[in-house]
């Protein structure tokens, strides 16, 4: 038999009994794992599980990377507060200011202040009355009256 113009198979008779022959566009698909996929798919799991602890330590590493920096940013300000502290400890001034505020010293043949429970007091400061004798004071004046005591 001839084919039609359009380069298509003739048809089967209808009456014939038989199955008409189906057209390769209308076979059924079926989508099967071959080979090649099954080996791209462990190929590719493979890179990934590869690549997955390179990368969590590169992250860890990073994280580690920023806290140095700030540890390292804020022992730099604490460095530049101690050093601007010890220029001015070597500064004469602040150290007579010092002396004057926080251990009330004042020089000789100067007049001071002090304030006592809110009322000024003019001169040097009062020197404090002595307090009880420390407890090895007591102690030692005690084992010598023991040495001293006649041995009976």
């Amino acid at each position: 038999m001839l084919h039609d113009s359009g380069g298509r198979p003739p048809e089967a008779p209808r009456g014939s009994g038989g199955s008409a022959p189906r057209h390769p566009r209308e076979a059924p698909r079926t989508t099967r794992l071959t080979s090649r996929a099954a080996v791209l798919a462990v190929v590719i799991c493979a890179i990934a599980l590869s690549l997955a602890y390179p990368v969590r330590e590169y992250v860890a590493q990073r994280q580690q990377i920023d806290e140095l920096v700030a540890q390292q940013q804020m022992m730099q300000a604490q460095l530049k507060n101690l050093t601007a502290q010890r220029d001015q400890l070597y500064d004469p001034a602040y150290i007579e200011q010092l002396a004057g505020e926080k251990l009330q010293m004042c020089y000789p043949d100067a007049r001071c202040y002090v304030i006592e429970n809110g009322q000024s007091v003019i001169g040097a400061p009062a020197r404090s009355q002595p307090g009880p004798a420390p407890w090895y004071s007591k102690l030692w004046h005690s084992v010598q009256q023991a040495n001293e005591s006649p041995a009976k």
